[in-house]
């Protein structure tokens, strides 16, 4: 379901397509997501958001510097979006784009995932020391920049919107993680 909402979005794709892939009757997926498609993609949305913060977690993990953990997590985006020859950008973008209103659990599962992502950045700049309001107002703007970038490039064919983003928004976060740093 997620490479069916980053490629085509939830009105895009057909419950028939998504039955067919996952090779399973509809009763299966009625038994499962009594919701239907609406279910199926909140589960989807929340599976996404779990990767995306279990792939930044694994880069901090293995890094110290969490500027260069970030910019590894973004030309990871910027390399799957080139690989799917532009057709796979965020799931969430996907359907945030083209939920409605009336789409109650699905935008609760967004801003679930979003604010997921934003709390998971703004911990990591606070332990690299920036003071709380700060980390979490570079922490949205890191998710906003890092969306937008990703949709430009999508439609435009062209990975240059993500790399010039991720440039300039990284470069800032390194000056911030300069200037909060203790002198010695």
């Amino acid at each position: 379901m997620t490479d069916a909402l980053q490629r085509r979005g939830l009105h895009g794709v057909g419950l028939t397509e998504l039955l067919h892939k996952a090779q399973a009757p509809k009763g299966v997926l009625y038994h499962h997501f009594p919701g239907g498609k609406t279910e199926l993609a909140v589960a989807a949305v929340d599976a996404a958001v779990a990767r995306l913060c279990s792939s930044l977690d694994t880069l901090l993990e293995q890094r110290v510097d969490p500027v260069g953990a970030l910019r590894q997590w973004m030309a990871g985006a910027q390399k799957q979006l080139e690989r799917s020859g532009f057709e796979r950008g965020c799931p969430l973008a996907a359907v945030a784009l083209e939920s409605a209103p009336d789409d109650a659990l699905l935008r609760a599962a967004l801003a679930r995932g979003f604010a997921a992502l934003r709390g998971r950045l703004a911990a990591l700049l606070q332990q690299s020391g920036l003071e709380p309001a700060r980390a979490a107002g570079l922490a949205t703007l890191t998710v906003a920049a890092y969306e937008g970038a990703l949709i430009q490039a999508r439609v435009a064919g062209d990975a240059r919107p993500m790399r010039d983003t991720a440039d300039a928004l990284l470069s800032l976060l390194a000056t911030e993680l300069e200037a909060a740093r203790p002198a010695s």
